[in-house]
């Protein structure tokens, strides 16, 4: 697993910590390799860290149910 990139930062949800992932496709190139896809994860937008959730508005004024 790849280090926090800041310390308290949140590791997506989605992707665990690993947001960009190479994908072969099955072709081969003409020196032997095979071709990729390079592909981002869409919820943190290849960050790897998640956004805290929203605090709802009667939370931060101190309403309490």
């Amino acid at each position: 697993m790849p280090a926090n990139p800041r310390p308290g930062a949140r590791v997506c949800g989605h992707c665990d910590g690993f947001p960009v992932v190479a994908i072969t496709t099955g072709t081969r190139l003409p020196d032997g390799s095979r071709a990729t896809l390079r592909v981002s994860c869409p919820a943190c937008s290849g960050s790897g860290t998640s956004r805290p959730a929203a605090v709802p508005a009667s939370a931060r004024a101190g309403v309490s149910c």
